[in-house]
């Protein structure tokens, strides 16, 4: 793969019929907690971010790169480049080609962004890698989103549309693992960091993801299908006291169309969990039923409204959680000034976390921004109350070009 796009690299650059866009943006932001974490720093974001982007059009294919150049504060390593974790002074966000070899297929080959399915940050059947240490700082909220090394293809039969995407070595989430933020332990909350044991062999622990949809009377309809590996390190190996990732295959279908003046979409996916099948490993998760129900309408003049409703059921153990989200969004001051909450609450786990955000725009060029992150949990071992001590508010100002 890696000789595959520099060779399209090479290509764009020796062909004189390429037209040329570019973007980009330097992103100035700072993050601190609001209150005192024994296990972590006070700061949680001090950055400068470039951010380039640049889309070569060509009559037989499209390259495309996009790249952010950091000077971090908070990281622990300023110098290492790391691409699969995003640390360090270069995180390497897209660098792909595609093109048409057929006229009823595409494909695009290299680091792209990936995404599917209909929540609204809950995620069942997009089993595409997320950076939540980034969604957790208050950065963009495009940055929950972390790039993939893969190859997609889309094929375009009379009956529906057909997604392929493989992934030729995992690709995980960026969890959190105690930069950054702190986490629950097992006996307490911690910020040592979390030893894992990743799958890393190249066409051996792959990936692939399956999409296929279409529109049926103002509805679409898809089904799923993804083999691979929990996306965060669910499961445990007490000989080598490591975090591991279990074999996962997930089975799933959605449906999202207007209703009764707004957007409804259901999703649901089972979680097959391989290793463990019989639910007797208790350092494996077991398989599970995920559903997810969500509905959005336009309240007022500039003011929109969402819900969701998402379970997650564990048929061996008959416990099920339990999270609804609310995302309120308005725009003022003729949509220069946006303001919105988004609230997660899980009334199983009795915890929550909210995201209020403000962003006014000054000119086309510049943007302020403040963001929240605050959470609270009846138990510090539950998913959100184990990150009560990482409440943090961050600013940011961004020139776009």
């Amino acid at each position: 793969m890696k000789k595959l796009i520099l060779a399209a690299i090479l290509i764009a650059s020796l062909s004189f019929a390429a037209d040329i866009e570019t973007s980009g943006f330097v992103d100035a932001r700072y993050g601190i907690r609001t209150q005192s974490d024994p296990n972590s720093d006070q700061e949680t974001l001090n950055e400068l971010r470039l951010q380039l982007s640049s889309i070569w059009y060509h009559d037989l294919f499209t390259l495309t790169a996009r790249s952010d150049f950091l000077v971090n504060g908070v990281a622990n390593s300023h110098d290492r480049i790391d691409l699969e974790t995003g640390e360090g002074p270069i995180d390497l966000r897209e660098l792909n080609v595609l093109f048409t070899p057929v006229d009823w297929a595409d494909v695009k080959i290299g680091r792209q962004i990936l995404t599917w399915g209909t929540g609204d940050l809950l995620f069942i059947n997009d089993l595409f890698s997320k950076d939540w240490k980034s969604f957790f700082a208050g950065r963009d909220e495009e940055y929950l989103k972390a790039p993939s090394d893969a190859l997609f293809m889309s094929f375009f039969p009379s009956f529906a549309t057909i997604d392929v995407a493989y992934m030729p070595r995992f690709d995980s989430d960026r969890f959190i693992d105690g930069e950054r933020f702190s986490y629950w332990g097992g006996t307490g909350l911690t910020g040592t960091d979390l030893q894992t044991d990743k799958p890393n062999d190249w066409f051996n622990d792959d990936e692939i993801a399956v999409r296929v949809y279409r529109t049926f009377k103002g509805v679409e309809f898809a089904g799923y299908l993804y083999d691979g590996f929990w996306k965060t390190p669910q499961g445990f190996d007490p000989l080598s006291g490591q975090n591991t990732f279990p074999k996962l295959t997930v089975y799933g279908a959605s449906a999202r169309g207007a209703l009764a003046g707004g957007i409804a979409n259901l999703e649901a996916g089972y979680y097959d969990s391989r290793d463990d099948r019989n639910s007797t490993d208790p350092f494996i998760p077991d398989s599970q039923v995920r559903l997810l129900a969500g509905y959005e309408h336009e309240l007022a003049t500039d003011l929109t409204g969402s819900a969701q409703y998402y379970l997650e059921h564990t048929p061996d153990t008959d416990h099920n959680r339990h999270v609804m989200t609310v995302r309120l969004t308005q725009r003022l001051m003729n949509q220069n000034l946006t303001l919105g909450l988004f609230t997660y609450w899980s009334p199983s786990d009795q915890d929550g976390y909210l995201r209020p955000s403000a962003a006014y725009k000054l000119t086309d060029n510049w943007l302020l921004e403040a963001r929240g992150n605050f959470f609270f949990g009846k138990n510090n071992s539950t998913f959100f109350g184990q990150f009560a001590d990482n409440n943090n508010v961050a600013l940011a100002v961004r020139y776009s070009f």
